[in-house]
């Protein structure tokens, strides 16, 4: 009999992703926590920690944010931690959850995280520009997107790829996240409404970046035992997995991410996985510019260096293919509340792997998922691998 620790998502909740101006951080903390607690008939009075995700204060405009965020996510009077590693947040988030259970300290814990990106004024970048060197790159003026412009020439150049090629990821999810409730911006488009959309810094059109969003998503974790007791459809976590490469870009190769299978290994190993191309059955990569779900899908071994775009053409990652990717919509057609959007992900498989993800749902009953995210400087990794 196995002795390693077995750890569960019972239940799961989300907020729509949009711009909300009445709300404000703390209460869409709330609303998605009280959706995770109602979907698995739990109370606060049933969680043992919390684990919020979010990043610094100067995205939501508040000073002491973790303490601020304490009470709307649930962890008045209980452990809690806040947690961050930039748009990797969102799956290393319940990967905290995770090893805090598996260590035998607690049976259960609420999982959230939250971004409200309209808060920072004027825009995020402000807040952005602050995480460059200060010698080195920060007399450049650099900005997210023509560094991202940077690595997607890159990728495109390495593997002789074209904007359509690229476009076509937009396409998919975008036309995922119509079947979303809590899309921001779900809708049918054409590859060339994609690639007649306004240049942002070449070859990035406005189209192929996710937007800034407003949002919270939460998940319950629990042990085994305690799993047992609340549902008979647990989602099982079999796999996590992180890793960190150097914060300086100018000196990584972006053509690859190496970080990212880096991360996927770790948690394949930890899953039992040796074939991710035939084990996998459903994958949620970050996505937050076209080219990098495709980036990541050759990171996570899914797809081979420069094949994944292939793929994609064929209809393999279409939420009928034989590895449905991003049936959720991705943050392209969801959105991209920093923290929020990682997890995000991991709530799509948590649904779709009960067969409760309803319009959007997979064919074929899938069994295992992988969920990732990405962050910081284009560095950080972060993975996890769930099954039924």
């Amino acid at each position: 009999m196995s002795t390693k620790p077995k750890v569960a998502i019972v239940g799961a909740g989300m907020t729509k992703f949009m711009r909300r101006a009445q709300e404000t951080a703390k209460e869409l903390t709330f609303e998605a926590v009280r959706a995770a607690l109602d979907s698995a008939n739990m109370t606060l009075d049933d969680i043992d920690c919390v684990i919020h995700g979010t990043a610094p204060d100067a995205f939501d405009g508040i000073h002491m944010k973790g303490e601020y965020l304490l009470d709307g996510s649930g962890g008045w009077k209980k452990p809690y931690m806040r947690g961050y590693v930039g748009g990797g947040t969102g799956v290393f988030a319940p990967i905290q959850g995770w090893y805090h259970l598996a260590s035998g300290q607690f049976e259960t814990a609420l999982v959230v995280c939250e971004e409200k990106m309209s808060s920072c004024q004027p825009h995020p970048q402000g807040a952005f520009l602050t995480i460059f060197d200060n010698m080195t790159e920060r007399p450049l003026k650099p900005n997210l997107l023509w560094i991202f412009a940077l690595e997607m020439n890159r990728y495109m150049q390495t593997y002789g790829l074209n904007l359509k090629d690229i476009a076509q990821v937009s396409v998919k999810n975008k036309n995922n996240a119509l079947q979303h409730p809590a899309a921001q911006l779900g809708k049918e488009i054409t590859l060339e409404e994609v690639l007649n959309s306004e240049v942002l810094a070449w070859p990035v059109h406005r189209e192929m970046v996710s937007p800034t969003s407003d949002g919270a998503c939460a998940v319950i974790l629990a042990t085994e035992k305690r799993a047992k007791k609340v549902t008979n459809k647990p989602v099982w976590i079999k796999g996590v997995g992180w890793n960190l490469d150097s914060s300086y870009w100018t000196n990584r190769e972006l053509a690859y991410p190496q970080y990212v299978e880096n991360a996927a290994r770790m948690a394949y190993k930890m899953a039992g996985i040796r074939e991710p191309k035939k084990e996998i059955h459903i994958a949620e990569p970050y996505d937050p510019f076209a080219y990098k779900e495709l980036h990541h899908l050759e990171g996570l071994l899914l797809a081979d260096k420069g094949q994944a775009p292939q793929i994609t053409a064929d209809g393999v990652t279409a939420r009928t293919g034989n590895m449905p990717s991003c049936p959720s919509g991705g943050l392209l057609g969801v959105g991209n509340p920093i923290a929020a959007a990682g997890l995000m992900k991991v709530c799509e498989l948590f649904w779709q792997l009960r067969g409760e993800a309803g319009q959007r749902q997979v064919p074929g009953h899938p069994r295992t998922g992988v969920a990732q995210a990405w962050g910081d400087l284009m560095q950080v990794g972060t993975v996890i691998v769930v099954g039924n």
